[in-house]
């Protein structure tokens, strides 16, 4: 039977423990009521104030019944129950207040829109929707190209590609000084560009100037990075390609390998300079050494001669009879030595005797076996020449005794 059925024993079957009594009755089963929610409230706010230094109201004792009990209670709960919201939001606003700046970044502080810090790697904590923090990666280097048509010093167009590396240098001017630091450095970049290509010729650009050119560009575009204070530092401008328009690239072609090949010519006329110049100097210095040496011959062999004369002279003084024979037997060693033929006048005859040296000194032994040379002429040594001589001597007196006894 439920307990408010009527006729039934409900008052003492109510689940409260009421009796219908209020709570600070006695009636049976007022031990097991549910908690009063109001007193738990109560309980926490003066804990809080306690905590906060605070005074709260002792409770009443009074049960739901009386208006004044429970106007404080409706209050006391209501504030406690928004102290703990205010609690709980401001340990939400210092939690959202933590954040972390890596190792390679760098944090740009806005306090209220105004700078106020540049803070680096970390854990920090700045409060929220106060401060505004900017992570800026200041390590990593970035590249910007760039490619146009200019205008050279000589009034030439060439095709130039360049390719720009930088770095953040400066945090704090990249995120605040200019609206766009990178389309400032584009702009400035083709200023630089076009200032160093109008000042050079386009030979240079072409060939051996395009590191030169690389060099100036750097120098002209970091002096602007410097004056736009855009907190940009320029690691390195390389230009890639330098080329003519297409429309005249082969005629452009054409020139370029004609002063190569000129290039070409021209080291190879140097190389044949600087190996011919020490070559004829040193066949200079050659001849002047034989013809040194010549003279030294020559004037060793006068004197020689001079000093062999004065002997003869001496000897010649002493015998003339022996000395003259000898020189006649030397001059005709030498005379026949060179020719293989010998015509001979003979004395007080009327015929001439033709002498065939070659064919006479076939007859003689293998030992003394004339020597011939490439030309043809026979050449006989001293020994051949000697018995070659004795052989003529003697039929020459053969043939003059002959014709004495003839005249007889």
């Amino acid at each position: 039977m439920a307990w408010n059925e009527p006729g039934g024993n409900g008052n003492n079957n109510d689940p409260w423990g009421g009796g219908g009594k209020n709570r600070g009755g006695n009636g049976g089963g007022g031990d097991q009521g549910p908690p009063d929610l109001d007193e738990a409230l109560r309980k926490l706010q003066d804990r809080l104030n306690s905590i906060f230094g605070g005074s709260g109201k002792k409770p009443n004792s009074g049960g739901f019944g009386g208006d004044g009990g429970g106007s404080g209670s409706g209050s006391s709960s209501g504030s406690g129950f928004f102290l703990i919201l205010i609690v709980i939001a401001a340990v939400l606003w210092a939690g959202m207040g933590m954040y972390t700046v890596d190792q390679q970044e760098r944090g740009v502080v806005l306090r209220l829109g105004k700078y106020a810090e540049t803070v680096g790697p970390g854990l920090r904590w700045n409060p929220p929707l106060i401060d505004e923090v900017q992570k800026v990666n200041v390590t990593q280097v970035r590249t910007r190209t760039h490619r146009a048509l200019m205008l050279t010093k000589d009034e030439n167009i060439v095709d130039v590609d360049m390719a720009v590396q930088y770095v953040i240098a400066n945090p704090k001017d990249f995120q605040l000084s200019v609206r766009d630091p990178e389309a400032s450095l584009s702009h400035a970049a083709e200023s630089a560009l076009r200032h160093v290509v109008g000042s050079t010729d386009m030979h240079s650009i072409l060939t051996q100037g395009r590191a030169a050119l690389s060099v100036q560009v750097q120098e002209r575009l970091q002096s602007y990075m410097d004056d736009y204070s855009t907190g940009l530092q320029i690691s390195k401008v390389n230009v890639k390609e330098a080329k003519a328009p297409s429309q005249v690239q082969d005629a452009f072609n054409d020139v370029i390998r004609a002063r190569e090949d000129e290039v070409r010519v021209k080291n190879e006329a140097e190389a044949y300079s600087n190996g011919i110049i020490p070559e004829a100097r040193g066949q200079a210095q050659r001849m002047l050494e034989e013809a040194n040496a010549y003279r030294e011959e020559v004037i060793a062999k006068a004197e020689g001669e001079a000093r062999r004369f004065t002997a003869l002279l001496t000897e010649y003084e002493k015998a003339p009879d022996v000395t003259r024979e000898r020189l006649y037997l030397d001059t005709m060693e030498q005379v026949l030595g060179n020719s293989p033929k010998v015509l001979v006048d003979v004395e007080g005859g009327n015929n001439m005797m033709y002498l065939p040296l070659d064919k006479l000194s076939q007859g003689t032994s293998a030992a003394a076996m004339p020597r011939v040379d490439a030309n043809g002429p026979v050449r006989l040594d001293n020994q051949s020449l000697r018995e070659v001589t004795d052989q003529v001597i003697d039929q020459l007196r053969q043939r003059q005794l002959n014709t004495r006894r003839e005249g007889r």
